[in-house]
C-alpha cells in the first residue's frame, strides 16, 4: 500500500523522506521484445537470444532506458499524491547504468525524496533518488534523479 499525501503542504513535507521498495519486477524476454519495439532499439545484445548466448553476458540484457522507464509504475507502489491538480515529470539527471541486467533477472525500486522546492504558478518540484537494485548484485542496475512538478 502506497503513502498517501493529500496537496502541496504534504508533498513538500517529504523532503529527505526514504519511501522504501517497491516489489520485485522480473526481466522477460518478452519485455524485452516490446521495449525494443517501441523504442527501435533493437541491438543484438537486447534482442538476439541466439547470439547473445555467445556474447559477453552469456545471455540477452535489458535495455538500460526500459529499467528508468519501470520508474513511474515503482514509485506509484510507493507514493499517492492526491489533491493537486496536475503533475508533470521534469526530467531526470545524473543517470547511470552501473550494472547488465540479464534475463531473468528481478529488478526493484528504492525511492528517497531529496528535495521539494517551490516552482512557479504554485507548484513545487519534487527531487527523487532513484536506485533500481538488481537482486544479488551490489551494484545497482540503474541510479537516477528523477524531477517531478506537482501543481495546485
Amino acid at each position: 500500500m502506497p503513502l498517501t499525501v493529500n496537496g502541496i503542504p504534504e508533498i513538500t513535507a517529504l523532503a529527505g523522506r526514504d519511501l522504501g521498495r517497491s516489489a520485485w519486477k522480473e526481466v522477460t524476454q518478452p519485455l524485452i521484445d516490446a521495449f525494443a519495439d517501441v523504442s527501435g532499439d533493437h541491438q543484438w545484445i537486447h534482442t538476439d537470444v541466439d547470439r547473445a548466448a555467445q556474447g559477453p553476458f552469456g545471455r540477452t540484457i535489458a535495455h538500460g532506458y526500459m529499467i528508468l522507464s519501470w520508474g513511474v509504475p515503482m514509485f506509484a507502489e510507493l507514493l499517492r499524491v492526491t489533491g493537486v491538480g496536475m503533475a508533470l515529470n521534469y526530467g531526470v539527471n545524473k543517470v547511470r547504468f552501473p550494472a547488465p541486467v540479464p534475463i531473468g533477472s528481478r529488478v526493484r525500486l528504492h525511492a528517497v525524496v531529496s528535495e521539494v522546492r517551490e516552482v512557479s504558478r504554485g507548484g513545487v518540484q519534487m527531487h527523487r533518488q532513484f536506485t533500481f537494485e538488481l537482486e544479488g548484485s551490489e551494484k545497482p542496475a540503474c541510479a537516477a534523479e528523477s524531477l517531478t512538478h506537482f501543481y495546485p
